[in-house]
């Protein structure tokens, strides 16, 4: 057992087949990046210790495919989660637009509704940008998430979109303190605040 780890989180990693979700992971989590990622087919699982204002956490991570045909997993890989980072590529307008269908399965099928969620347009290393950074920031603000841009590729805002995400989480007690417990306290909504930008890429809510 991890003595010195707080607490173990399960984050989900979800949004359109190719927007870079394996590969923002693969990124985060062994710092690596490979232009020829095969999709990911069902579930990928990682997992990662990271320390966040003197606390350590293990990250659970799970990695979903995109694609409508894995479907029959939804229910199960959602259930627990307490952190989910909803991707994009901002070189793909059809992949934001879709935004709205993903967010609705969040909420079908998630099992807390204070669960953080994170918004991240991947692939800003790309000239051909179909989706504008203040598109991101206003649908973010609209749905209370958190909201980054980040590049797989050349690593901006990767490890920032975690650690933001991670933060929040462990200030929202009553997300984490029950799975420690395994008591099942569920405590009310969480006052909003703002926290300090990192590196000035994360527009917090």
């Amino acid at each position: 057992m991890d003595d010195d780890v707080l607490t173990t989180l399960k984050i989900l990693i979800i949004g359109e087949s190719g927007v870079g979700k394996s590969s923002l992971l693969l990124r985060f989590t062994d710092d690596t990046f490979d232009p020829e990622l095969a999709a990911t087919i069902g579930v990928d699982f990682k997992v990662k210790t990271i320390a966040v204002d003197g606390n350590r956490a293990k990250l659970a991570i799970w990695d979903t495919a995109g694609q409508e045909r894995f479907r029959t997993l939804t229910p199960s890989y959602y259930r627990g989660a307490q952190g989910v980072i909803l991707v994009y590529d901002v070189t793909k307008r059809d992949s934001f637009t879709k935004l709205e269908n993903w967010l609705s399965e969040l909420e079908t099928y998630c099992t807390r509704n204070d669960l953080v969620k994170m918004l991240v347009g991947n692939k800003i290393d790309k000239d051909n940008r179909e989706v504008d950074r203040n598109e991101g920031l206003k649908f973010a603000r609209k749905h209370s998430m958190l909201f980054i841009e980040a590049s797989a590729k050349t690593k901006d805002g990767v490890q920032c979109a975690f650690e933001e995400l991670v933060e929040k989480i462990l200030q929202t007690p009553g997300l984490w303190e029950s799975s420690v417990q395994n008591q099942g306290v569920q405590l009310g909504e969480q006052q909003q605040h703002n926290y300090g930008a990192c590196g000035g890429y994360c527009s917090l809510i």
